[in-house]
């Protein structure tokens, strides 16, 4: 059996063509891809939105019930992925990040591999979330390899990285 690609993306798969769509269109040439985007706020059940798209890759959306608080959302999404994982039969995989908030509800997976593509620094969005440093930070200590989005930020996260990997 192959090996699958989970990637979780804050980006929309079918908003712009951009980096993200680029390199896991061309993964979804030798194994399947799951994007598992933040979910939709809305009046009708809970459940994921799964379609497939070109080149075996399937966009996974989260619909949660509006008012959903952020404990509730995660404890959720925990569910509805195991779930997607057991009725799609993942079971040799390895995990893409572009958000590192997706750590909330997927630290009770055992991936092959972790790959951080930190293509901005997400910390600096308005309306980013409070605790985002604090699951880059895990997120860098249990990432295999990690991507960033050029020059000056390799700069500003390698630092911080050397000395995480010294310490540990």
């Amino acid at each position: 059996m192959n090996m699958d690609l989970v990637c979780f993306s804050h980006l929309r798969w079918n908003f712009v063509f951009q980096r993200p769509q680029h390199l896991l269109t061309r993964f979804s040439k030798k194994m399947r891809v799951f994007v598992v985007e933040d979910p939709v706020f809305e009046d009708g059940p809970e459940t994921c939105q799964i379609s497939k798209g070109d080149d075996n890759v399937w966009v996974i959306v989260p619909q949660l019930k509006k008012g959903t608080s952020e404990d509730e959302s995660i404890a959720k999404r925990k569910n509805l992925l195991s779930k997607l994982f057991t009725d799609m039969s993942i079971k040799d995989y390895m995990f893409w990040y572009y958000t590192p908030m997706s750590l909330e509800y997927t630290d009770h997976f055992k991936p092959r591999l972790i790959v951080f593509d930190c293509m901005d620094e997400l910390s600096a969005f308005k309306f980013a979330p409070t605790r985002l440093k604090e699951n880059e930070e895990r997120l860098f200590k249990l990432a295999d390899l990690v991507f960033t989005g050029g020059q000056s930020l390799y700069e500003k996260k390698a630092s911080p990285l050397f000395h995480l990997f010294i310490s540990q």
